[in-house]
């Protein structure tokens, strides 16, 4: 692995710059930026989240917004109304306050003097949800989105909510966001009004938990932030960016079939990481690859990113279940286009406990299974994180009290 300590442009850091917003709530910033930026400026990269930037992301920030910064952009970190050191109360996911707010954020740093005007927002998982939100806005400073992790479809492909399943991810993200929501500001940063303003997230965050409860069907609490109830809405360049091994690879697919504006895809074994430090491996230079498509898209350099295939995919090759791999064997391939001309639509009638050939006639047959309460308590984490024992185990022995249709084996490999 090939380590640069050294950058091209030097950088510094503004650990608490103050975004004031139209209602008067003040929120929290930092921003590593070129030290020559207010003489020459340059494009800024966004990344707007709850997750608390001063303790909470501040590790993984610590790989990311320097190496952006060290290659010629402003990469600001935003800590959303309610969270970490910005003032307010924090209601829920993915709501429309949240996204007015960004508007008023990506013009407060277009506006600035280290700044082109030029903005790019990434954003792992609610980052990731929130770039796409966003870029459906269609806000005129933003110009490009690199999405990992995230969904189109809030209700149908969400890990909290699968089709309407409340799954039990759910109950556990939502005691999660109870625990944030209830953490101070830093004094150190806010001053004395931190009190203040801990007080008021204590008692009107609230529990989300009930409110998520009294939605299990497609309404508009769900459509809010669905981006596929329009996709002609986004119209500025999105990289899509999945992992085999995380809850959100299938909005990768939809994504790069269903947007107009210029779009790719990538799929790698990863859980729910960034690229750069994702496990299973292997990892790849994504800081580089991000760097490649802002370039592109917000200095308006040639770097090849547009004329490479649309879609990259790790394919992965067969291995014994384990809880947790370090690496998973799999080769890159490569896609012009998506849809694939290359896809063949087959039918398989189903069998008994098996996939007929196609063509087969089907057949009428009732199957009955007793399915005890503990299947599936191997299966693993349904959004893993890379970490032991996230990822499924053996489940053969479970397998007799699932519903399976197994194919013959295949002639060749995919």
């Amino acid at each position: 692995m090939k380590v640069r300590t050294r950058f091209p442009r030097k950088t510094r850091v503004i650990h608490h710059a103050i975004i004031p917003l139209s209602d008067g709530v003040n929120l929290s910033a930092m921003i590593w930026l070129p030290k020559d930026a207010e003489d020459n400026p340059v494009p800024a990269i966004l990344e707007y989240l709850p997750y608390r930037k001063r303790d909470g992301s501040s590790e993984r920030d610590a790989w990311n917004h320097p190496y952006f910064a060290g290659h010629g952009y402003a990469s600001v970190r935003v800590d959303i109304r309610g969270s970490g050191d910005s003032e307010g109360v924090l209601l829920g996911e993915y709501l429309k306050q949240e996204q007015d707010d960004a508007l008023e954020i990506l013009a407060w740093i277009a506006a600035q003097p280290w700044c082109t005007g030029a903005i790019g927002m990434i954003g792992i998982s609610w980052g990731g949800f929130n770039g796409l939100q966003i870029a459906a806005r269609r806000p005129p400073e933003l110009r490009a989105v690199i999405s990992i992790c995230s969904t189109d479809d809030r209700y149908a492909d969400d890990i909290h909510a699968m089709g309407g399943c409340l799954s039990v991810d759910k109950v556990a993200w939502g005691s999660t966001m109870f625990a944030l929501n209830a953490t101070p500001p830093d004094p150190a940063l806010v001053g004395d009004k931190w009190r203040d303003m801990w007080l008021e997230r204590l008692e009107g965050s609230g529990f989300w938990i009930e409110e998520w409860h009294r939605h299990q069907r497609r309404d508009e609490f769900y459509k809010q932030g669905s981006i596929c109830e329009d996709f002609t809405a986004v119209v500025c360049p999105v990289y899509a960016v999945g992992g085999w091994a995380d809850g959100y690879s299938n909005a990768v697919f939809r994504l790069i079939a269903n947007l107009k504006s210029p779009c790719k895809g990538l799929v790698g074994p990863w859980a729910h990481k960034y690229p750069n430090f994702a496990k299973p491996g292997p990892r790849i230079g994504f800081l580089q690859e991000c760097l490649r498509w802002w370039d592109h898209w917000l200095k308006g350099e040639e770097t090849g990113i547009m004329d490479e295939p649309k879609l990259r995919v790790w394919m992965q090759e067969p291995i014994a279940p384990s809880p947790y791999y370090e690496e998973r064997p799999g080769r890159w391939v490569a896609e012009e286009s998506w849809p694939s001309p290359r896809i063949v639509a087959t039918h398989y009638p189903l069998g008994p406990n098996r996939l007929e050939k196609p063509g087969s006639k089907p057949r009428e047959q009732r199957v009955e299974i007793c399915s005890p309460q503990g299947i599936g308590m191997h299966g693993g984490k349904w959004c893993p994180y890379g970490l032991i024992p996230d990822q499924a185990g053996d489940q053969r022995e479970e397998a007799g009290g699932s519903l399976i249709f197994d194919s013959a084996p295949l002639k060749r490999p995919l």
